[in-house]
């Protein structure tokens, strides 16, 4: 009787601890979202510009983050004097690039069902953006998300259709 009961014990712990393993594999081995961006051929000048703007780091920390990436063909739109290869050209000698990236980070991990029409999300550079749904599409300051909710261990990725340009603060 002992013996069976034994038996089971071990059993039961065998299995806890199996359990407990595929858990810890599972949380350590995700991906962060920097990761995410950079595995992504459709986020690749993002991934650039991260690099350029010294924000690997930071989005490969604890987290949780929210990216709102941009895709290639956005940056391609970009007009002077913010194209992105001056902007990455000059990213040593001024914050803009960063400004501009910054304003596409939220602290916080904000999936799709998070975002509600006329919301305001306030980005790590500390200024504003614009949440607009109509049609089921959701819209952050008119880019609209592509891809949603690819979630990693420090946050989550969304793609968006363009790049936000923060709105310069004028002192009188």
């Amino acid at each position: 009787m002992d013996l069976l009961i034994i038996r089971r014990v071990n059993k039961i712990y065998i299995f806890f601890l199996q359990v407990t393993l595929t858990a810890y594999k599972f949380l350590y081995t995700m991906s962060t979202i920097l990761q995410i961006t950079n595995a992504d051929k459709n986020l690749t000048t993002l991934s650039k510009g991260l690099k350029a703007a010294n924000l690997e780091e930071t989005l490969n920390g604890i987290g949780p983050f929210t990216i709102l990436a941009p895709v290639n063909m956005a940056f391609g739109n970009l007009m002077a004097p913010d194209t992105f290869d001056e902007l990455v050209r000059h990213s040593n000698k001024n914050n803009r690039l960063s400004d501009i990236l910054t304003y596409h980070i939220i602290a916080g991990k904000k999936l799709l069902k998070d975002f509600r029409n006329g919301q305001k999300l306030k980005t790590v550079n500390g200024k504003d953006l614009s949440i607009t749904i109509k049609d089921d599409e959701v819209h952050i300051n008119g880019a609209k998300i592509l891809s949603r909710d690819r979630q990693g261990s420090n946050g989550v990725v969304h793609s968006i259709s363009s790049v936000n340009l923060p709105v310069e603060e004028v002192i009188v």
